[in-house]
């Protein structure tokens, strides 16, 4: 069970689906892969978080509790 929400860096594709729809929590690097806005690895309280969780087509994301 993780703590904090990480992006599986191996699995991810670079969609943005992440940032598109929790843009406090999550961005893009140079690369365009998806990354965790460092101080945002709890998640901040967003509501968007599961909703960013559930967008990302190759299910890169873990979210606290998961």
């Amino acid at each position: 069970m993780s703590d904090r929400v990480s992006i599986d860096t191996d699995v991810c594709i670079g969609s943005s689906q992440c940032a598109l729809r929790a843009p406090a929590v999550f961005t893009s690097d140079d690369d365009g892969f998806g990354m965790v806005i460092p101080g945002q690895e709890d998640g901040g309280g967003d509501p968007m978080l599961k909703e960013a969780a559930r967008a990302c087509p190759v299910q890169a994301i873990t979210l606290p509790g998961e």
